[in-house]
């Protein structure tokens, strides 16, 4: 069977900037025990001088600008959600960067946390990290985080019932040898012992519920790359709708899994 089509990773450089308030509204919150980690492990708290990479909306920014951090380099190659996020961030504190992670300078050994929220396995891994290593001072923390549709602990139905109709090229997002870029632990680990730059590499996990309204999935759905990269994108979220109010009596439940990588820069 052939592989399927896949997005080029450039095109994660625009897929989310088109409905930027509702990208912000659809896509789900990280759960709080995520800033706590990093308040508690990481020690991200007031004065961290931070970067994040792909910040899109600020669903990871606006936690991190509560921690403390300052400055806080948002990368976001978008203009249209690196001006979104200077109107909902009004702080001096954030500096946003409207450029590619490739492209954005960095000074060697001046931060003491990046962090990547759902977004980094849209760079290319070996060279991406290697570059981020770089920029954090000796103890300083990578951290890496995704919101993950699916848990493999529960049947997703909905996701099961519109597999055909969301036929289309795959995102860098959905791995490697059936499992999720941010759920394969091992590659991701392997690929952050590959810099041999980092120690005390760990990371944690959380399942939990998403529940929607068929309004609410269909709002969801229009954010993902796979679906905006489609020619019939309209058509394909009225079939959605149609499936989550007819099949599932307008009430859908998706299984999340969120994960969290940490990795502290060896001397």
């Amino acid at each position: 069977m052939p592989e399927p089509l896949q997005l080029d990773r450039a095109f994660g450089r625009r897929a989310f900037g088109a409905d930027a308030t509702n990208y912000d509204t659809a896509r789900p919150a990280y759960p709080d025990w995520v800033f706590e980690t990093l308040r508690d492990e990481c020690g991200v708290g007031a004065a961290t001088r931070a970067f994040e990479i792909g910040a899109g909306t600020g669903k990871a920014t606006g936690p991190l600008l509560a921690l403390g951090a300052n400055p806080l380099l948002a990368i976001e190659p978008d203009p249209r959600l690196g001006e979104y996020l200077r109107r909902a961030f009004p702080t001096p504190a954030l500096r946003v960067a409207t450029q590619t992670f490739e492209d954005v300078e960095l000074e060697s050994g001046a931060f003491d946390l990046g962090l990547s929220a759902t977004a980094f396995h849209w760079l290319h891994e070996g060279p991406a990290l290697s570059k981020i290593a770089r920029s954090l001072r000796a103890g300083g923390w990578w951290a890496a985080l995704w919101n993950n549709f699916g848990d493999d602990a529960y049947p997703d139905t909905f996701h099961l019932a519109t597999q055909g109709v969301l036929a289309g090229p795959a995102s860098p997002r959905e791995g490697q040898r059936g499992i999720p870029f941010g759920l394969d632990a091992a590659a991701r680990i392997a690929a952050i012992d590959a810099t041999g730059a980092f120690e005390r590499v760990l990371y944690h996990t959380s399942h939990w519920p998403l529940v929607l309204t068929a309004d609410q999935t269909v709002a969801l759905y229009a954010t993902y790359s796979n679906v905006t990269a489609l020619p019939n994108a309209a058509d394909v979220l009225a079939e959605l709708r149609r499936i989550a109010e007819t099949e599932f009596a307008g009430g859908v439940t998706r299984n999340m899994t969120t994960i969290l990588y940490l990795a502290r820069r060896s001397a």
